[in-house]
């Protein structure tokens, strides 16, 4: 059967892994074994995707990106140019640490910056964005906007990414899209137009 992606010619992708229809993987890049990588993907320029990753449909990964053993990336992420993952929370060349990976997940439609560092072991939430540089330290609540050395809340975020300005009921409506959405103690869910949750 006909592969229904594209891989350039200067790219490695290890063998056995998965690669869904439709994903390109550019220049430069290496995808390792046991991957498992979903449709409508784009996968830029110098990234490596380390054995037994997980990444979603229309994932995109700019360029220089290293996603190491152990990231989950679900659907429609995005990952900013040169942003890294790390896997081992105490890293020594010396010391064997394959064993103690920690899991990361970055949840639906989150955005990670450019240049931005992961910290192993903490999820980041559905459409949260974390601004370009930022070091994430803890786990990241679903909408939130994060910046800084250590990342800390600076915001909520629409699932469009516009910044959501809520009154003093707890309520936001999007400027641009007219999504609506409800915050109660730093938790925000969006709502649906019936007002359900």
């Amino acid at each position: 059967m006909d592969k229904k992606y594209y891989i350039h010619e200067s790219s490695y992708i290890d063998e056995p892994c998965e690669i869904g229809d439709g994903t390109r993987v550019w220049h430069f890049s290496h995808i390792m074994s046991n991957c498992k990588i979903g449709k409508d993907c784009n996968i830029g320029q110098n990234v490596v995707i380390s054995p037994d990753v997980i990444i979603g449909n229309n994932v995109k990964i700019q360029n220089n990106v290293s996603v190491y053993t152990g990231v989950i990336c679900e659907d429609d992420v995005f990952l900013g140019p040169s942003c890294v993952f790390t896997n081992v929370i105490n890293p020594r060349s010396h010391v064997n640490r394959r064993g103690e990976y920690r899991k990361t997940v970055v949840k639906k439609g989150a955005t990670i910056g450019a240049n931005s560092t992961i910290v192993c072991g903490y999820d980041i939430g559905k459409y949260a964005f974390v601004g370009a540089g930022a070091v994430v330290t803890k786990s990241i609540p679903d909408y939130a906007l994060v910046v800084g050395n250590p990342a800390r809340i600076k915001g909520w975020v629409c699932k469009c990414g516009e910044k959501l300005l809520f009154d003093n009921s707890g309520e936001a409506s999007c400027k641009v899209c007219n999504e609506k959405y409800s915050k109660e103690n730093e938790v925000v869910t969006n709502v649906d137009i019936k007002g359900s949750r």
